[in-house]
């Protein structure tokens, strides 16, 4: 990866080999055929989608694809995604295998569902 900072998710993506690169092209398909609405940016320093706030990241490593979907999506799979290894709100997808997109596609539905629930419950301020 480059030593610079990536300003787009074209650039971050572009600092790993062609391989990675297709991988994480297919996640970034993936997620915004899923959460058509959300907008692209980077966080963390890492590909991030925002819809009401970070809906999902994901990001390139040497042996695994690491997905984000806040801990409230892996917790809703965990059950599927623990043939993965992963931590509290991530999950690590092997770049040997087959990435799960179908898989990938509830989890961002599920997100989508969660935050857009969670900004209609907000309580709107009264306008003076």
């Amino acid at each position: 990866m480059t030593t610079s900072k990536p300003a787009t998710i074209d650039e971050y993506i572009a600092g790993f080999p062609a391989e990675t690169q297709a991988l994480l092209q297919e996640i970034r398909a993936t997620v915004q055929a899923a959460a058509p609405d959300a907008t692209e940016a980077i966080r963390y320093a890492i590909p991030t989608f925002i819809l009401n706030g970070n809906l999902v990241h994901f990001a390139g490593f040497k042996n695994h694809i690491g997905f984000y979907p806040a801990p409230t999506g892996a917790e809703a799979f965990k059950k599927e995604l623990s043939v993965y290894k992963a931590g509290k709100g991530s999950v690590q997808f092997p770049l040997e295998q087959p990435m799960p997109l179908e898989l990938i596609t509830r989890i961002v539905q599920f997100r989508v569902s969660e935050v857009s629930r969670k900004a209609e419950e907000k309580p709107r301020k009264a306008k003076i």
